[in-house]
């Protein structure tokens, strides 16, 4: 029978319907496709992009030149522009500001033809400390209160080109989905004097029925209300609020926990397009007691339609329970 789950930290609610209910290999996943002509982000194309802003080179390696195992650049075609005031003001009852922020692409290897799944560990520890670096070093600017990292793999999910990278974009506001979460966090705070997601993190290890894996002081879970099937948070067990107060051996072990699970998650669904965000606290929050970085992974399997849009409800027919198992059983 279908049934509805709550979401403890937002309270949203989703719609299990196990009356649609499919195995992994039901879903119709279209694997990234390879495109052609020359490839903006491969090594010998650096003066094709805009300048790096960090990358990863042996000191005897010109910068904006070939040597790096990764760069991190400014986006050719950016959804906010770093120059300029926010100027806020208003029209009536309607706000504005100007488009301010910063848009970075994180080009995360130099070959062509990897995924974050086959890369090494190092290498994609190179990734996510650069992630860090770059919230420390945006972190300075005022202006900005929030920066969302993501990944977009596939057409499917949003991938413009092939070659892999991941993005980040800072703004002058807080995005809802985040301020939905602090929200939701910050109550159950004031219910209950602890922390939810810490409270997820030890019933999920205490239960193991949505438990998918765990390494070093991270886990990866199925979370009890997902909206998409296979959708996957992984927390870190210790508290923390910011990811960029992480250490180099907790960014070193999520590193390998996001590779384990990404080959899992290729084993059972043949390689499917995927998002990846990182939600951390905002940049001037300081310590949160109540909040906790995390890394949500989803697989692109379902498409949302009208009743989703119009409602809010999203409608997942993989149980949360089953989706688990099956990556489990994959490693």
């Amino acid at each position: 029978m279908p049934e509805l789950r709550k979401d403890p930290v937002v309270g949203r609610w989703v719609i299990i319907s196990t009356e649609r209910a499919r195995r992994p290999s039901d879903f119709n996943t279209e694997p990234v496709r390879a495109r052609g002509g020359p490839c903006v982000f491969c090594p010998g194309n650096e003066d094709k992009t805009p300048p790096e802003i960090l990358a990863g080179r042996p000191h005897e390696s010109p910068h904006n030149g070939p040597g790096w195992s990764f760069r991190v650049v400014a986006n050719k075609f950016p959804a906010l522009r770093i120059e300029g005031e926010l100027e806020p003001s208003g029209e009536g009852l309607y706000d504005r500001m100007n488009g301010v922020g910063a848009h970075e692409v994180v080009i995360e290897t130099p070959d062509h033809q990897a995924s974050m799944a086959a890369m090494s560990i190092e290498a994609v520890t190179d990734v996510f400390l650069a992630f860090r670096e770059r919230l420390v070093d945006l972190k300075k600017d005022p202006r900005f209160e929030y920066v969302l990292v993501f990944k977009n793999h596939g057409e499917a999910a949003g991938a413009s080109l092939e070659h892999p990278h991941s993005q980040l974009i800072a703004t002058p506001i807080i995005p809802i989905m985040v301020t939905e979460e602090l929200a939701g966090s910050a109550l159950y705070w004031q219910m209950k004097e602890r922390c939810v997601w810490c409270d997820v993190v030890r019933q999920e290890r205490r239960d193991r029925r949505r438990l998918i894996t765990a390494l070093r002081g991270l886990v990866a879970v199925a979370p009890f209300a997902p909206r998409f099937p296979f959708e996957t948070w992984i927390l870190p067990e210790h508290h923390r609020s910011a990811y960029e107060e992480s250490d180099l051996d907790e960014i070193r072990a999520l590193a390998a926990l996001v590779v384990d699970f990404l080959k899992r998650m290729n084993t059972v669904l043949g390689t499917p397009p995927f998002n990846f965000m990182l939600h951390t606290a905002p940049l001037h929050d300081g310590p949160l007691d109540h909040f906790h970085w995390h890394l949500e992974i989803i697989p692109k399997l379902t498409r949302v339609a009208g009743y989703e849009w119009g409602s809010g409800f999203f409608i997942n027919p993989v149980p949360p329970e089953d989706a688990a198992a099956a990556l489990r059983e994959a490693g």
